[in-house]
């Protein structure tokens, strides 16, 4: 067995990937290379083989890294890898498309070798299915319109892969799919070429043949053709000398993978700041607000409203902080940036998260309801006391003036089951990204139970932004239940400053009628936030470790003090889960799988709503 940190291998292929694998993928970057360049030499058996790992890829889905990792080992192993790179490299020469042709290629690698590869190790299929759905996810948002034929069958390919081989298409997609399959029963390297080229010219350029040629003539092209032209437009990176041989290296890394590489790009673009001390110009902060609004949406307070909030909330350590209400980008956008497409696409990947667990969180639903409704019958069962004033107990006039318990009287006591109001809170910061629809469903079931049992509720989530702390609104305490499904709204971005948020949801919560307060806190136990450092302002001390902790616990102190029963929901890596039992004390609630997130959070309400004041 070989073992690699942060996955093994076994003699019968069984894989296991570790859910501490880092995500802070610039201090990481060098650990992750080598392990991606492992798992290649490990399954193609030789240690010669070059290569540079994308590491970007752990930014949108580990599955989808570690399965290309292995796959270019399997590849080299089945096939003469460099015979393949060069027949591209042949073919966009004679100006075939390049984006066209690579993902002709990968599909057709993918059919060769992705097999092949399970039967040997059936342990990679799972992270081969995981690969295949977080694509599908991260790249079609919706069906590729009728003329993407491209799109439209790397869709059909992977939806036939994941069903088993029942997924049904147009006839004139099926066509081409044929063709890819035929990739599987390639035995060497001209075989698999000979497959792409026909694809390729049926699908994707018709007239080639005629305008350069037969396969024959794309191979006949010599290494003094491709030395004489300029590759260095076609250079990804500028590091290179050799513009050919960069070029032949760029293209056979590409041609094994299957995702679209400016999805990855994107989301290389947003995390490449992160954990940096940002120095900003005057002019920059000046416009911070407006730049908060155009990428979180506007906000529903007015002026005055926003000021008084700052100045009763923003104080002592978070003095140089600012708070932003919203509703969402999706709910109040100035206007359709990247950002709403963005938040739209992640608000799709809650959705169909849901859909896909959506027996587990209907069962959840309704076991939690269960619950709470038996707590209310309970509490509103009316109770009889004896009193000093009711209805006379003839039995007990013999008590006066002989005893000490001289309650002659009865009376009724009716429980009051209406007096109860709750606060949803959740963290939305970028570390939650890699388990944000399973935290939008924790937060959907406690929602959907609360609603059925017509306690009254707010979900709100917080993230923070240069010196903004945004709190985006899902619900209000009174809103119908319809409103509800404005929880799949909820998009991780940016640090999180949780003691702020934490003092100002309760302090919404304090000002309610209700007697009786809860506040659930969904999180993962790592309060962060950046420094902002700006010319003439007082910068705050950074918000991170047991400093931002200490916080975050003082504020939960304070208002349980004030009379909230405060819970904490905690859905992290197991390494934070000190920290949170520091912050939240005894209750708190670890949630391992959202199987048993009723039972769990079940048995704190209900003994919250079945606990007297």
């Amino acid at each position: 067995m070989l073992s690699v940190r942060g996955f093994r291998l076994t003699g019968q292929g069984m894989m296991s990937m570790n859910k501490e694998l880092p995500l802070e993928i610039e201090d990481n970057r060098l650990e992750l290379e080598n392990r991606i360049r492992n798992l290649l030499w490990t399954v193609s058996g030789d240690y010669t083989l070059e290569m540079k790992p994308d590491v970007s890829l752990f930014l949108r889905s580990k599955a989808i890294a570690l399965y290309d990792g292995i796959k270019q080992g399997a590849f080299a192993r089945f096939y003469d890898k460099d015979m393949v790179g060069l027949y591209l490299v042949k073919k966009i020469f004679l100006e075939a498309g390049e984006s066209e042709l690579t993902a002709v290629a990968q599909l057709c690698i993918e059919e060769a070798v992705g097999e092949k590869l399970c039967e040997e190790r059936p342990g990679v299929r799972e992270m081969q299915r995981q690969a295949f759905e977080d694509i599908l996810d991260q790249e079609f948002e919706r069906m590729p319109s009728r003329g993407d034929l491209l799109g439209r069958l790397k869709v059909a390919v992977l939806r036939d892969r994941l069903s088993g081989g029942t997924h049904m298409v147009e006839r004139q997609i099926k066509v081409f799919r044929d063709m890819v399959y035929q990739a599987r029963e390639a035995k060497d390297a001209m075989e698999l070429i000979q497959v792409i080229d026909s694809l390729y010219n049926a699908m994707i350029d018709p007239s080639f043949v005629s305008r350069h040629g037969g396969l024959d003539k794309v191979l006949a092209v010599t290494l003094e053709d491709l030395t004489e032209f300029g590759w260095e437009d076609f250079l990804s990176e500028e590091m290179y000398e050799e513009a050919l041989e960069s070029y032949v290296e760029q293209l056979t890394n590409r041609m094994t993978g299957l995702e679209d590489s400016s999805v990855t790009e994107e989301m290389e673009e947003k995390r490449k700041v992160k954990h940096k001390v940002t120095v900003l110009p005057p002019e920059a902060l000046e416009k911070a607000h407006t730049y908060v609004e155009l990428n979180y949406g506007k906000t529903y307070l007015t002026p005055a409203e926003e000021k008084r909030m700052n100045y009763l909330m923003c104080r002592e350590i978070h003095s140089d902080c600012s708070l932003y209400f919203t509703e969402g980008i999706l709910k109040n956008p100035v206007k359709r940036n990247y950002q709403f497409e963005y938040a739209k696409r992640l608000k799709n990947k809650n959705i169909w998260l849901y859909h896909q667990k959506h027996r587990i969180v209907k069962r959840n639903i309704a076991g939690l309801t269960e619950l709470l409704r038996k707590s209310l019958v309970l509490r509103s069962e009316t109770q009889e006391v004896l009193s000093d004033r009711g209805i006379i107990v003839p039995s007990r006039v013999w008590r006066v003036g002989r005893s000490r318990e001289a309650s002659i009287f009865k009376r009724e006591l009716k429980g009051e089951a209406s007096d109860f109001v709750v606060d949803v809170l959740i963290d939305a910061s970028g570390s939650q990204m890699s388990r944000q629809g399973e935290v939008a469903l924790q937060a959907y079931i406690i929602s959907e139970a609360l609603s059925n049992v017509e306690i009254p509720h707010r979900v709100m989530s917080f993230c923070t932004f240069w010196d903004y702390t945004i709190l985006h609104r899902f619900r209000e305490y009174d809103a119908p239940r319809s409103e509800n499904e404005n929880i799949f709204d909820y998009v991780t971005s940016s640090n999180n400053r949780d003691g702020l948020a934490i003092k100002t949801v309760g302090y919404g919560l304090l000002n309610r009628e209700e007697e009786k307060k809860i506040l659930i806190v969904l999180s993962d136990g790592r309060p962060y936030d950046v420094i902002v450092n700006r010319p003439n302002a007082r910068n705050p001390q950074p918000y991170h470790g047991k400093y931002a902790a200490a916080d975050t616990a003082t504020e939960v102190r304070r208002l349980r003090n004030l009379g909230v029963s405060v819970l904490g929901v905690f859905a992290g890596e197991e390494k934070d889960l000190a920290t949170e039992k520091k912050i939240f004390g005894k209750d708190f609630a670890y949630i391992h799988d959202i199987t048993n997130f009723s039972r769990i959070v079940g048995r704190y309400l209900t003994k919250q709503l079945e606990t007297d004041g």
